[in-house]
This record gives structure tokens, C-alpha cells and sequence, in this order.
């Protein structure tokens, strides 16, 4: 058992086997650490995650000594997956395997499989060969997906899983099935559950698709506030998220920009953790009624009708005027709250809008009515200052990120350690609420591995600077899937998320470590 600092407030713990992790899982699940938030499961790793730094060193000092007892099997419960095998990576699957497609589809049909654990994403279950002796080792895609379709029956290592839904990913595709894998009404809403027995049945034809229940997804009374007149590129509503979720394969998600959308909260008289609107290129709206606004994040011009107003300052906005955020100069996030608190559909206990998995309320849309809950509030505060902490050079949005190295830096030499401190990166284009991916000077520097083969899927933070094979970093945003298997050369101190978030397309990233050095 080795224990691997991630951040500062997660552990991540290298166990024998899948046994011993989910015994570990079995015994921390039931009787959690002190401030324990999350205890994620995977293949040979239990990743625990913490409220604070004193909690993660704490559990961090007495884990060694911890000794879970042996977990009874629960008799398995057989789920059937109709497979249409007409994937884009089956011939390459297959040549890695060194088989036909035939003979590929033929093992995967005639393998009995048995679920491991949950992760990654809301429903996708990571299934292993019941007998051992039936397993394969298939890599992954060099470059994964930016986007694998929903229902993709997909392997990678030696699992076998189903995406429930549309997200990146880098595991071989093998076909498709459109039986649901997650449906957030049911209980449980996982369809395939840990312990499971999954046969995948080859046929030729699949029955529509039938989409999740959206009678999941509720919000109560709320008394109409304003009107969206122009949503910019993209505006979704967040919150604190759905913290403690892991085992679900559901992220934490929530604001991007925490201190941002606080600060916003806190302006108008709201909860710290209330709703907001988190805005991308712009929103206009209308007042129905008069109300009390903040806005905050990003340098951006905020208008009431034609007259400026400050940031991080509430705004008494009267019935029929607008108020306008243009698209920001300095960052790239806004964030608007509204006095008494937004209300949205929430799922799972949040209101908040995961890009990846679906869940929370769908994107705002121009023409969506705003409304607020019908109760009072607390005092507004017009002493707050705006919380953004990107700077400008030249033009160019720059950021400094903090980051402890770990927990797989071990994959890496010192030279490449060093390179990826010392290279100024710049912000794709391509990077969203997942993940901020990264490029070298002129697009070609990359950060080379110093082992081979495949890292086993893990538990993944948000912060977790990931280096696929292609060697251009990705650091993981607030909607990252829940495990990864491209090995974390540094995590990004929770406290800096917040900078992360606000780069913009184009920005420069530089990379400070902090914490003890690795000594080869």
C-alpha cells in the first residue's frame, strides 16, 4: 500500500488489487475519515478527497495503519447488453489483439463480464472478464475522442464499458447499444451496478434510443424575474455542485470560478453557494419585475440600459430595463446573481449544469424567464471587490497556477519535469468546462513519458494535469470525468482552480510547484 498526495486535499492510495480496493472501499465508504467528501473506487487505487488540507494530511498519517476486513460477495445479478459491432476502432482493436474482427466480437459476446467499479462518467460502469483467463490488453487511443457518441460499447486495458452518454473519450469502440445505462429517476440510477454480470449479445438491429425520465430533473415555486434576451455563447446555471457523488461516476461540477460566483452571491444578499448564471460571451436580460443584481468574474463592460456599472457591486435594476454583460476583455467567465436566488431544475440536489455527463438543467436559452425564490433575503454589500486573478501582458490574458507534483510525476523524467515548468503553454481552443488543454510554443513542444503501456483507470480531481500520450497537457476543469487513465503529472491547489477557469482561448499558462520536489 503506497499513498500518493494529490493537491492538497485528496489521497490516492496504490492497492494489490481489486479486491483489496474494494474491501478499502467497502470499510471507508461505511465509516468515512474525518471531513471525508468522496471515496472513489478504481482498478488498483482508491482515490479519498477531503474538505480541507489539515483533514487530508491527517488521514494521510493514519492510513497506514488501517486494516478493512474482507467483504462477503453478494450473489450477481445478470444485466444483457444488445450490441450492434459496427464500431470505428473494431479493426483496430482486433489487430491489437491479434484476431480477427470475427474472432473479436466473438470473444467479447461469448466473455462473461463482471463490474468492477463506477466512474469516468454518470452510468459508465468499468466491467472485467469473471474468469481472468478470458482477458485481453487493448490499448488506448493515442489521442482520445472529443466527443464518443452515446450508447458506444468500448474497451480499453482489460475493461469493457458502455458510455451513457456523450463525452470525450480515448477507449476502442467497438459497437453501440441503445439500452439506457443511466436514468436519473431510478433507484439506483446505474443500471449496471458493482458485483453485476454483463453478457453482451451481438445483433444486427437496435431499437430507438429512449432517452432519461426528465421527470428527474425538478425545481420548485419561483417568481419570475428576468428574461433572457440574448444567452451569448454559452450560459448555464451553477451552484456547489454534487460533491461526494464519485461512486456514481457524477462529478462534483459547480461554478467554475467559486470565489466569482460567491462573491456575486454575498453582493446581492443570497447564500454564498446559491444559484448563478455562469455566462461565456456575452448575456443580455430584461427586468420583469424590479430586482437587485451583481455581476462578477471576468473584465467585462456591464451596462443598465446605457449607463456603466461596476463589478462585484449590487445594481437596482427596475422593471423593463436591461442589463447587458459584454463579452469580457480580461478572463473568460462571468457570473450574475439575483437578489433572493436563482432557481433551475435541479438533479441529484444541485442546480448545476454539467457540460459532460448532462445532468442539471439544460444550457439558457434566449427567451428563458429567470426566476428567483419567493422569499426574503439577507442585506445586499457594496464593499466587495471582484475576485478575478488572471492579469493581462501584452494583450494576453496570463495565468499562474500553483500545483503539487504527483501523484504519478513517477511516469515522467526530470527533464520533462522540468520542461513542463519551465514552458510558457497557451490555451486551446478546444478546452471547455472539462478541461483546459494545453500547447507548447508553436504547437509542437510535448512532455514525454518515461515509462510504456497503460496507466490503470483512477480516480481523477479537479486540477489534475493530465498527459496523454500525445504529450500536450489537459488540466482538468470542474466537469472532468471521475476517472482518467492517462497518468497526472501535477494537480492544481483547489485554490487556483479558480484561475484555471477564467483562461481564455489564447491565454499563456505558466506552472508553479509548490510542496517538497521528487529526488530521483
Amino acid at each position: 500500500m503506497q499513498i500518493h498526495p494529490v493537491g492538497t486535499r485528496a489521497l490516492l492510495i496504490d492497492l494489490p488489487g481489486l479486491t483489496a480496493v474494494m474491501d478499502w472501499h467497502a470499510a471507508l465508504s461505511a465509516q468515512p475519515l474525518k471531513d471525508q467528501v468522496d471515496c472513489i473506487a478504481a482498478a488498483t487505487t482508491l482515490l479519498l478527497t477531503f474538505e480541507t488540507p489539515n483533514s487530508a494530511r491527517a488521514a494521510a498519517e493514519a492510513l497506514p495503519e488501517f486494516r478493512p476486513q474482507a467483504q462477503r460477495a453478494a450473489e450477481p445479478r445478470t444485466v444483457d447488453i444488445d450490441v450492434l459491432y459496427d464500431g470505428e476502432d473494431l479493426e483496430e482493436a482486433a489487430a491489437h489483439a491479434g484476431m480477427s474482427t470475427e474472432a473479436l466480437i466473438d470473444w467479447h459476446t461469448s466473455t462473461e463480464w463482471s463490474a468492477a467499479f463506477g466512474g469516468f462518467a454518470p452510468g459508465f460502469s468499468y466491467c472485467t472478464p469473471a474468469n481472468p483467463e478470458r482477458a485481453l490488453s487493448i490499448p488506448r487511443r493515442d489521442t482520445p475522442r472529443k466527443a464518443v457518441p452515446a450508447g458506444a460499447v468500448a474497451i480499453a486495458g482489460e475493461f469493457s464499458a458502455v458510455y451513457p452518454r456523450v463525452s470525450p473519450g480515448g477507449w476502442q469502440l467497438l459497437g453501440r447499444t441503445t439500452t439506457p445505462m443511466w436514468q436519473s429517476h431510478a433507484q439506483p440510477p446505474a443500471l449496471v451496478q458493482p458485483g453485476d454480470r454483463v453478457r453482451y449479445r451481438a445483433v444486427n438491429s437496435l431499437p430507438e434510443f429512449i432517452a432519461d425520465d426528465t421527470t428527474a430533473k425538478r425545481a420548485p415555486a419561483r417568481l419570475p424575474r428576468m428574461e433572457v434576451l440574448d444567452a451569448g455563447l454559452l450560459t448555464v446555471y451553477q451552484d456547489l455542485g454534487r460533491p461526494g457523488r464519485g461512486d456514481l461516476g457524477v462529478t462534483p461540477s459547480g461554478a467554475g470560478d467559486r470565489a466569482s460566483a460567491a462573491t456575486a452571491n454575498i453582493a446581492v444578499g443570497n447564500p454564498r453557494g446559491a444559484t448563478v448564471l455562469e455566462n461565456i460571451g456575452g448575456l443580455c436580460l430584461k427586468a420583469l419585475t424590479d430586482t437587485v443584481i451583481a455581476v462578477t468574474g471576468a473584465q467585462a463592460r456591464v451596462r443598465l440600459g446605457d449607463m456603466p456599472v461596476h463589478l462585484a457591486r449590487p445594481v437596482l435594476v427596475t422593471a423593463g430595463h436591461t442589463i447587458t454583460i459584454e463579452p469580457p476583455t480580461v478572463g473568460m467567465r462571468s457570473y450574475l446573481a439575483i437578489r433572493g436566488g436563482i432557481v433551475a431544475d435541479s438533479e441529484l440536489g444541485s442546480s448545476a449544469t454539467d457540460v459532460l455527463s448532462g445532468l442539471g438543467p439544460a444550457p439558457v436559452q434566449a427567451g428563458d424567464i429567470i426566476g428567483v425564490l419567493p422569499r426574503s433575503a439577507a442585506m445586499t454589500d457594496a464593499q466587495l471587490t471582484n475576485p478575478l486573478r488572471v492579469t493581462v501582458q501584452g494583450g494576453t490574458t496570463v495565468g499562474r497556477l500553483r500545483c503539487v507534483l504527483g501523484p504519478r510525476d513517477d511516469w515522467f523524467s526530470q527533464q520533462s519535469l522540468a520542461a513542463f515548468t519551465s514552458t510558457e503553454w497557451t490555451v486551446s481552443p478546444d478546452s471547455n468546462r472539462v478541461g483546459v488543454r494545453l500547447l507548447g510554443p508553436d504547437g509542437q513542444m510535448t512532455i514525454e513519458r518515461t515509462r510504456t503501456g497503460e496507466l490503470p483507470s483512477e480516480g481523477m480531481v479537479a486540477g489534475s494535469i493530465q498527459i496523454p500520450p500525445s504529450g500536450q497537457p489537459v488540466i482538468f476543469l470542474r466537469d472532468h470525468a471521475v476517472t482518467g487513465g492517462y497518468p497526472v503529472i501535477a494537480t492544481v491547489l483547489e485554490e487556483d482552480i479558480d484561475i484555471a477557469a477564467q483562461l481564455p482561448p489564447g491565454a499563456r499558462v505558466h506552472f508553479d510547484l509548490v510542496g517538497e520536489n521528487r529526488e530521483d
